[in-house]
């Protein structure tokens, strides 16, 4: 347990407080960047960020949930999708990097809160567990889609990018379902998109 701990509490200070590794090459790094005005500059590394805290969010989420996992089998799958966000984490930070911005100073808050979500779904059996997965990477895909249509339309970088995310987070998503995910009930929806909807908004901002 103890062992346990410690490496659970140094994959939270990385995700964190350190540059993200990557193991897929960056998408959009082949796409030449271009000069974007000074308001839709803002703009894109305003959304950049909030896509950042949202996959420090998910971090937290698949680590949580893993922790809590009954079965070996599904917390290996759990560990694994973690590990393929971990390239989105990399990615978003790169980019924001590139238009001169920051990332959100509310990340270890946002950390803390999207754990202890993940550990109370895990509590609650792997079905629930699973399905609590699907539905948030279902309403990340809104998410992604509805940041596709605001970025400016030579933003090749930035929309390979997200594009990219969107697809990794639909196979995350089919994953959980196939692995016997249950559908949430509604209200339980609406409660994640109020919570997301006041994340995104603080992390555009701040």
């Amino acid at each position: 347990m103890a062992d346990r701990f410690i490496i659970e509490f140094d994959r939270a200070l990385r995700t964190v407080f350190a540059s993200s590794p990557l193991s897929r090459p960056m998408p959009g790094a082949d796409v030449a960047d271009v000069d974007l005005s000074d308001d839709d500059r803002r703009h894109v590394a305003a959304l950049m960020r909030v896509n950042h805290c949202g996959e420090v969010c998910a971090q937290a989420l698949y680590q949580g949930q893993a922790i809590t996992s009954r079965q070996p089998a599904l917390r290996a799958a759990l560990e694994k999708a973690g590990r393929e966000e971990v390239e989105h984490l990399a990615w978003t930070e790169r980019r924001l990097s590139e238009l001169g911005g920051r990332t959100s100073v509310l990340n270890p808050l946002f950390y803390l809160g999207a754990l202890s979500m993940g550990v109370l779904s895990g509590a609650m059996g792997d079905a629930w567990n699973l399905g609590f997965l699907a539905e948030t990477e279902r309403q990340v895909e809104l998410h992604l889609a509805r940041h596709l249509a605001e970025l400016p339309e030579e933003d090749a970088r930035s929309r390979a990018i997200l594009a990219q995310m969107s697809a990794d987070e639909i196979a995350h998503a089919h994953m959980a379902v196939g692995l016997g995910g249950r559908e949430l009930p509604s209200p339980v929806k609406a409660a994640m998109r109020s919570a997301a909807k006041v994340m995104t908004g603080a992390a555009y901002r701040l």
